[in-house]
């Protein structure tokens, strides 16, 4: 991380397009220019994986696979998989924000066609070999999820645990068997994936060259309804037919009076520490190919998590469990080399949890919209960060600032209002100027601030079963103007330095997060 720097949060969902949802295609060429027209330096996404019930990225159905829904289809046409004529009859869908329903039908129907262009040989040979090369190398999480998704269309979308009891507890004849029966759709799977990595790799090329660095999110838990669960139950409290025996959540807290019950299963630490948490290494490294750094979701959960049991309702009547702490961090850092990793460090944290946040050197969170519910020794105060975290003015589960500043209690708007020296007519940007000014090493803004848009923005409520993950920007929002006002405000708060202006030392300033584990 640069000493001083700051950036954007945008899922690529929320990217523009006329498919109906954002890709990895030239709209989001068009927000990483946007970013260094505006001095920014990072780029924060939410999880990249496949998302299954209530289109979540929290929920994927995979730890390691992408999302096909981002595969940007202008670009099979390029690479000869579709033709304009395959694309012609797509529906007309809404600009403002994403229907899951319609994207998926039609995303299904085109990247069909184009994967039974390339199976069939129809497609260019070396985009072939690049297929098999692909397969090849990520095959020990590829075959899995290749025929889990198989399955899971074959079984009507049902919970693995509801599928024929063979390949349910993936006995080893059911395997073989169905895998010959859905030979057709498991390389199916393989091609999304290919084309989703070969796209994301190129994105993330065209940041570098660019001088930007991508964020990624890791939840700290998988859904049940997963390749990952359903390949390897035994690293879960499960029952003999699958199903979870205690789930994850979060007890209640500011967004629910009675907490968050996730539904996820619980991880066996135990095992995973047998086996030299190889199954960590694994997902952290595949992730550190995708993004630059990682924010750790639920940091706290390695010090101690929620145990709701499974037939419980709500998240009230759980208990809290010891997590495996700096373990799984030691055997991280020694096969990675470092901990390029942010401590997700928000909602009821205790002491032990900072304690090991710092011992391994990592990055905090603060948020400026928790900072006005108490006095001036509120965490959240620009005042009380420190140097080492990221500050944002809200994240991907808050509301707006506009809509929050709205929405609260006057009390709230008062002290707003008395710390910042405003009004409260432009909360948002207000917002964004104490971040950038702080002493946080970075700062981070969702892009709904940016745009100044109020709760029609809100990306996610918490709690709420339907309509979230669903907002996206349009194509005209990104102004020059906007660009130059967050870059005089980067440039002011030392955030960003002009191709004339160098920082004091002559070279730009870098700050390694090595964690101090010996």
């Amino acid at each position: 991380m640069r000493e001083r720097a700051s950036g954007i949060l945008c899922h690529p969902t929320s990217l523009p397009g006329r498919y109906g949802i954002g890709s990895l295609g030239r709209h989001a060429r068009a927000l990483l220019d946007f970013l260094v027209d505006a001095g920014q330096s990072y780029w924060q996404v939410l999880p990249l994986g496949p998302t299954g019930y209530g289109d979540s990225p929290y929920q994927a159905f995979s730890a390691f696979a992408g999302n096909p829904l981002l595969i940007d289809l202008d670009e099979l046409v390029e690479l000869e998989l579709l033709s304009q004529d395959d694309l012609a009859d797509a529906p007309v869908f809404a600009q403002g924000d994403v229907d899951y329903g319609a994207v998926i039908g039609h995303r299904d129907l085109v990247l069909r066609r184009a994967s039974a262009r390339l199976t069939a040989g129809q497609a260019d040979a070396a985009l072939q070999r690049e297929l098999e090369a692909f397969s090849g190398q990520q095959a020990a999480w590829l075959d899995d999820y290749g025929l889990f998704m198989a399955c899971k269309r074959r079984f009507d979308w049902a919970a693995w645990t509801d599928w024929e009891p063979g390949i349910a507890l993936c006995q080893p004849d059911a395997v073989a068997r169905w895998r010959d029966e859905l030979a057709d759709d498991v390389a199916h799977q393989r091609v999304l994936q290919w084309l989703f990595d070969r796209q994301w790799r190129a994105l993330r090329g065209y940041a570098h060259a660019a001088g930007l660095r991508i964020i990624g999110d890791m939840p700290i838990f998988v859904g049940h309804d997963s390749a990952d669960v359903w390949a390897h139950r035994d690293l879960y409290y499960l029952d003999e037919a699958g199903h979870p025996i205690v789930i994850a959540g979060v007890p209640p807290d500011y967004f629910s009076p009675t907490g968050q019950r996730w539904g996820n299963p619980l991880y066996r630490w135990d095992r995973m520490a047998e086996r030299g948490y190889a199954w960590w290494i694994d997902r952290v490294s595949h992730a550190l190919e995708q993004v630059d750094l990682l924010r750790l979701d639920h940091f706290r959960g390695f010090c101690g998590y929620w145990e709701i049991p499974a037939d419980e309702p709500t998240a009230v009547n759980g208990r809290w469990v010891q997590g495996p702490g700096r373990a799984v961090f030691e055997a991280l850092a020694d096969a990675l080399g470092g901990l390029p990793i942010i401590a997700e460090d928000l909602g009821l944290i205790s002491a032990d949890v900072h304690a090991l946040r710092d011992e391994l050197g990592l990055p905090g969170m603060r948020v400026l919209q928790f900072a006005y519910d108490s006095d001036a020794s509120n965490d959240h105060l620009p005042h009380n960060c420190p140097a080492n975290c990221i500050l944002y003015t809200g994240t991907h589960d808050n509301d707006t600032t506009r809509g929050w500043y709205a929405n609260a209690p006057a009390k709230t708007q008062h002290r707003f209002r008395s710390h910042t020296g405003s009004d409260g007519s432009s909360p948002a940007w207000t917002m964004i100027r104490l971040a950038m000014t702080s002493v946080a090493d970075l700062a981070i803004v969702p892009l709904q601030d940016v745009l100044d848009l109020g709760s029609e923005g809100r990306l996610n409520l918490p709690g709420r079963a339907a309509g979230n993950w669903t907002w996206r920007y349009t194509e005209e929002a990104l102004t020059p103007a906007l660009a130059e006002a967050l870059k005089a405000l980067a440039v002011v708060s030392g955030r960003w330095w002009d191709e004339d202006e160098e920082p004091a030392s002559g070279e730009p300033l870098i700050l390694a997060y090595e964690p101090p584990l010996s």
